[in-house]
């Protein structure tokens, strides 16, 4: 139980980072996002229900993911460039934070220009039982630098901060998965995405694997299984693990499903409600 409380912070942020998606062989360049409107530019409300299943908590919902879309309106922007503002919660739910005492929760929202579409700014919060930390990322796409700032509310001492460079089109934890539903994706296809987080930044490829017609919340589906190599000394995450993400294969491109594998136990990730809040 003790390993298991241990653990169980760290899969959860594997899981909210790889499910906000991370979506081989050699890398190659990321395929050119397809010149449509976004599949996601509607306002589009996803929340999903993880389980974990292994031992006491086998069948158990342990988390709650919400991810949210808000288009800004350009009529009035000075610029005319579209933006977008995405959010992403996950937090520790039913009787898991009861069995083990523990309390996790995690907001994640980000700015991105709509075209191309790449993030400018990421801001943070963190929190575990009585722990509090926020951070902010700020990406200059003309010096082509990611400035980052994590502060510790519980600690009064000076924040950390810290720059790094980056190749485009860079993302983050939560608009990664976002990018890869713009792409079209192609069985048998491998990419490459940079990806900044926590003050690094990193490469990984992304596998489009086969098409499969499996049960969802919207019914029978066809969707496209891909394929993240995130695992490894050189990966987001430092230890072994497998990620599959099931993606609708139609316009919507809606992540329905996410299956993450470590060494303590695996996350079943399920879409349960998906809702608009503005007319199409």
């Amino acid at each position: 139980m003790n390993r298991l409380k241990r653990h169980f912070r760290r899969l959860l942020q594997i899981a909210f980072a790889l499910f906000l998606f991370s979506a081989g062989s050699a890398p190659a360049k990321a395929q050119a996002p397809v010149d449509k409107p976004l599949p996601f530019a509607r306002g589009e409300q996803l929340v999903y229900l993880a389980e974990f299943k292994r031992s006491l908590l086998r069948g158990i919902d342990v988390a709650e993911f919400k991810f949210s879309v808000e288009t800004e309106d350009t009529r009035n922007s000075l610029s005319g460039e579209q933006r977008i503002r995405l959010s992403g919660d996950v937090a520790t739910k039913g009787l898991f934070p009861k069995l083990l005492g523990f309390q996790f929760h995690q907001h994640v929202d980000s700015v991105v220009d709509a075209s191309p579409f790449t993030v400018l700014r990421t801001n943070k919060l963190y929190e575990q039982n009585n722990r509090t930390w926020t951070s902010e990322a700020v990406f200059d796409h003309q010096s082509h630098k990611v400035s980052w700032i994590i502060h510790d509310a519980n600690k009064m001492q000076s924040a950390q901060t810290s720059s790094v460079e980056f190749s485009e089109p860079v993302q983050d934890v939560l608009t990664v998965i976002y990018f890869v539903r713009t792409l079209p994706l192609e069985i048998g296809k491998t990419f490459d995405i940079p990806l900044s987080d926590a003050g690094r930044v990193f490469r990984f490829s992304v596998t489009v694997r086969e098409r499969e017609r499996i049960n969802t919340v919207l019914g029978r589906v066809n969707a496209i299984r891909v394929e993240p190599t995130l695992f490894g000394e050189a990966g987001v995450v430092r230890r072994r693990g497998t990620l599959s993400i099931w993606i609708t294969d139609d316009d919507r491109r809606l992540p329905v499903k996410a299956q993450l594998k470590v060494d303590m136990g695996t996350f079943d990730i399920s879409l349960k409600k998906v809702s608009y809040r503005q007319a199409k």
